[in-house]
């Protein structure tokens, strides 16, 4: 048996890019390419139904008045300045008054008002038809529940109702930016109704708010009034009790105090004065002594401490006695010596001035001594005053305790009644006040123009809507795209090499199968009499490649041609099964125009149709073989008995027999690994530079899989755009024999017109027209 050296996929398979997982701009655009006529009939659809909307809905007409919240209107009118108040503050009194213009109340004033109970616009204003599918379900169910008749006012409070919660659906009340403005608008069909409502929701929230203050102010001046009465009486007979306890207890005050206390507090301020003076004198008096007990001799030193008033002078004029001396006693010794007679009389007038130093230096201490001792003796008596005027005050402190409560339970309900007699002032003022803190800076018009459907916005949304629609089409069909689509498909999914495209050939014939030319069944001639209707000559399928050498078509065959010589290189002969997925994906077609390539290059070639079970390409051969390979393999004719030979491409065939009901098909696999198809294909190598042999799908039987001992390599046919590429996948590797003898994918019945939709940017495909330049000859006529 003859084994093939191809590789296996294995080595040709590459691992997915990780930058695959990521959004893909280019891939987005082709997509978005392919998909446009699908988005572009979305997008026609939604606007088509946005205008129907624009036709058939009821125009709105929006009225709009602004309102000003401003508490400045009020200050001239109030005796103080109000209180600035926080941002949080004004959104919330913001806040209010928008609930307030939004609340049933005020939407039942506007009805009383305007009569709109009976407005047939409001009762029964025009319905869409949701709402009218809706108020017949609703009439339906509750058919037969009918109760007592209601009565007049009943009926009347109803519509009332119903009218002022119509009114709240249709109003809108907003706040302008950040500022202190409410836009309050209404939405109408009638212009004129939805003017006179919002001019009317104006005027009765200024009402509403002139109202509220008169009824509060009235409440709040009734209930000050109770309470500053009660308040006076009370605080009238507080202070009364004061004045009886003071009375009572001899707490008699001057400048607000008691007279012990203020007697104390001048006791102790007179002792701190004289605790000062004490402390001043006793330290002088204990430097001076410190500088007696020296002794003369250090008199002279210390002559230099400070002293007060007239003794600091004696002291300095003594010192300065005594440094005269000195200096001329000095002089004198230095000059005639220290036993010259005018230097002992100077000696002996120093000793006497330092003794006076001393003398005056001990009269200063006792100065001092005596300053102490009356500093302190003054600082004595003052602590056993205050200690006779505390034991005085005692009493005293004990009663102003009472008093000092007394005197706080008057002050406070004098305070309280002072407060109350204000805001009651306050608000007997504002109950009349005229003035609301708001006015209308915007007064309501009637609107020349309906203000929805707004035709901008429902085609613009009607755009959108669309877009998304298809959108999500397109999504959905790129996620249920699972076929084959360019040859970079067959790379990483397979790890095979495309060998390229076969472009789609004639149109599609639905009344019988006939034989496929390239991807598309061709178009038979119309048949004579004496033919039958489901034969094609052979020399119709072979045409393609005949007929239009220099097509995409035959460049595509020339490929695979190539590339069986390159890989098979150094064969003499070389055995190729040409086998696919599916049934119906154009293999026999495929096997016969690559024979006649292969027959015309001048290469001896030989094509069996070895597809038992449903020998397509035998029924195309016309007249209809009555031997073939079955009869060859039993052993009942010669193989060259069998062959047949086209005239016009030499190309030799070996076909199967055609015999009506007879049952081959439990037979085929056997037949195909048998002792018998081996030395038939031992001899065909030896007579034929090719074998190509038209084998079963891979898919439902197993007869390729017998075969594929005898194949040197395998061409493998994949319908475009229809086969799944998960199948063809698990196929492969499941059977990675015939996987590793794979030469390559053909892609069969391909749209060439659309395949540039499916490549990316800079793909091969989007270059098709250019490569249409070398394809020179025409297969428009090609439809048999």
């Amino acid at each position: 048996m003859h084994q093939s050296t191809v590789p296996h996929s294995s080595i040709l398979r590459r691992e997915p890019d990780p930058s695959d997982s990521f959004i893909d701009l280019n891939r987005l655009l082709t997509i978005l390419v392919r998909r446009a006529r699908l988005i572009g009939l979305t997008v026609a659809l939604a606007l088509a139904l946005g205008v129907a909307y624009l036709v058939f809905a009821t125009p709105v007409y929006t009225s709009m008045t602004q309102i000003l919240l401003d508490e400045d209107l009020s200050r001239y009118a109030e005796e103080s300045e109000p209180a600035p108040q926080s941002s949080q503050q004004v959104d919330m009194r913001i806040a209010s008054a928008a609930e307030i213009l939004k609340s049933g109340r005020l939407a039942l004033r506007v009805v009383d008002d305007l009569k709109l109970a009976d407005n047939e616009t409001i009762s029964n204003p025009p319905q869409s038809p949701v709402a009218i599918v809706k108020g017949w379900i609703k009439s339906l169910t509750s058919f037969g529940d009918a109760g007592p008749q209601a009565s007049k006012e009943a009926l009347a409070s109803g519509r009332r109702e119903k009218a002022a919660a119509v009114l709240q659906q249709a109003l809108t009340v907003e706040r302008v930016s950040r500022s202190a403005v409410l836009a309050v608008s209404f939405r109408s069909t009638d212009p004129q109704l939805a003017a006179a409502i919002t001019k009317r929701y104006a005027e009765a929230f200024f009402e509403d708010q002139l109202s509220a203050n008169f009824t509060a102010t009235e409440q709040a001046s009734a209930w000050l009034q109770e309470r500053l009465t009660d308040i006076q009486a009370r605080a009238q007979e507080a202070s009364l009790e004061v004045e009886q306890y003071r009375a009572e207890n001899g707490l008699t005050t001057a400048r607000g105090e008691l007279m012990s206390e203020q007697q104390l507090s001048d006791l102790n301020s007179q002792l701190i004065l004289a605790q000062a003076d004490a402390a001043s004198a006793s330290a002088r008096y204990a430097q001076f002594k410190a500088i007696v007990e020296q002794g003369p001799d250090k008199a002279i030193d210390n002559a230099t401490v400070p002293a007060q008033g007239a003794d600091a002078s004696a002291l300095q004029e003594l010192r300065g006695r005594y440094n005269s001396v000195l200096k001329r006693a000095e002089d004198i010794t230095k000059t005639f010596g220290a036993d010259h007679p005018q230097a002992t009389a100077l000696r002996a007038e120093k000793e006497d001035i330092a003794g006076q130093i001393y003398r005056e230096l001990q009269q200063l201490t006792a100065s001092y001594r005596n300053e102490y001792d009356v500093a302190r003796s003054r600082e004595v008596s003052l602590r056993e005053n205050i200690q006779k005027v505390a034991g005085n005050n005692a009493d005293a402190n004990r009663s102003s305790v009472r008093l000092r409560e007394l005197e706080q339970k008057a002050t406070a309900l004098k305070a309280l009644s002072e407060s109350y007699l204000g805001r009651f002032e306050q608000a007997s003022q504002k109950q009349s006040f005229p003035i609301a803190k708001a006015r209308v800076i915007s007064d309501a018009g009637v609107p020349v123009s309906p203000s929805s459907p707004s035709k901008t916005m429902v085609l613009g949304l009607s755009l959108v809507l669309g877009m998304m629609a298809g959108g999500t089409l397109t999504l959905v069909q790129e996620m249920r795209e699972r076929a084959f689509r360019l040859e970079n498909d067959v790379r990483t999914i397979l790890g095979l090499k495309p060998l390229g495209y076969l472009p789609l050939v004639g149109g599609r014939q639905t009344k019988r199968k006939p034989a496929m030319i390239g991807a598309m069944p061709v178009k038979a001639e119309p048949p004579s009499a004496a033919e039958d209707d489901d034969v094609i000559p052979l020399e119709r399928m072979t045409r393609v490649v005949l007929d239009a050498p220099r097509s995409a078509f035959a460049e595509t065959l020339r490929n695979a041609k190539l590339t069986a010589e390159t890989m098979l290189h150094g064969r003499q002969s070389r055995v190729i099964g040409v086998t696919s997925g599916l049934p119906g994906e154009g293999k026999s077609t495929v096997a016969t125009n690559f024979a006649a390539l292969l027959a015309v290059s001048g290469k001896r070639t030989l094509l069996i149709d070895a597809d038992v079970r449903r020998p397509g390409l035998s029924a195309m051969m016309k007249p209809t073989p009555q031997t073939g390979l079955v009869e060859v393999l039993r052993g009942e004719v010669p193989w060259t008995q069998a062959v047949k030979t086209d005239r016009r491409s030499q190309l030799a065939i070996l076909p199967i027999a055609l015999h009506p009901g007879e049952a081959r098909r439990n037979e085929a696999n056997e037949l195909m690994s048998s002792a018998a198809m081996a030395h038939l294909i031992d001899e065909a190598r030896q007579n034929f530079d090719y074998v190509v042999v038209d084998l079963t799908p891979l898919g439902p039987v197993v007869d390729a899989k017998a075969f594929e001992p005898l194949a040197d390599g395998f061409l493998f046919v994949v319908e475009w755009g229809k086969t799944s590429a998960n199948f063809v996948r698990d196929l492969l590797a499941a059977e990675h024999r015939i996987e590793g003898k794979t030469l390559g994918v053909i892609l069969n019945k391909t749209d060439m017109t659309a395949l540039a939709r499916y490549s990316d940017a800079g793909g091969a495909e989007q270059y098709r027209d250019l490569y249409e330049q070398y394809y020179t000859d025409s297969m428009k006529g090609m439809t048999g």
